[in-house]
């Protein structure tokens, strides 16, 4: 939503956060190193049990359901760190003229969209989580219970929400600071 700022270091809109913009922006980092680990691994797993399927006819047990299960959890866990470090994606052919107040106005009503998306799939998640594990649904090869692996996408989620949240007063403050110094007054 934010379009990087030339020459300033990846991040730079988190110089801009507060208290708590800080406190979001490093959970929302850690999500998504781990995200990134667990992606890694999964990599590491499928070749493993490519090699051994090929080679010796002896692939990873469930290999296929612990890939799917982790890489739901590890997809969820990158949304927030990217939108907190404006990394979303957008078109903005129609707002390349417009005043940084009116891109900041845009990009909080884009940013209000994303949180309560999150928050929708967070609830969503949740709730399909507990109906799953009520049902005692289990994968079919290693017997590993599916509401888990939906659970862990949850955080994820969450975090989401908060950074959408976050955003929307982040950049209607800057949208504020961009009229009054357009206008010559003090912010």
């Amino acid at each position: 939503m934010q379009e990087p700022i030339p020459g300033a270091p990846p991040g730079a809109t988190s110089l801009a956060f507060g208290r708590m913009g800080q406190l979001l922006f490093r959970a929302s980092k850690v999500s998504a190193i781990g995200g990134g680990v667990t992606f890694v691994a999964i990599v590491l797993m499928s070749i493993v049990s490519i090699v051994g399927r090929k080679l010796f006819s002896a692939p990873v047990p469930g290999d296929v359901e612990v890939l799917q299960m982790a890489a739901a959890f590890a997809s969820a866990s990158f949304f927030a760190y990217c939108h907190l470090n404006g990394g979303d994606v957008k078109v903005d052919f129609f707002t390349a003229k417009a005043s940084p107040a009116t891109v900041h106005r845009l990009d909080a009503f884009g940013s209000l969209f994303v949180g309560l998306f999150g928050a929708v799939i967070t609830w969503r998640a949740a709730v399909g989580a507990l109906a799953i594990k009520e049902a005692g649904e289990t994968s079919m090869i290693l017997g590993w219970p599916v509401w888990m692996a939906q659970m862990l996408m949850v955080p994820g989620f969450l975090l989401l929400a908060l950074a959408g949240f976050y955003m929307v007063g982040l950049h209607w403050r800057l949208s504020h600071s961009a009229d009054a110094s357009h206008n010559g007054v003090a912010a």
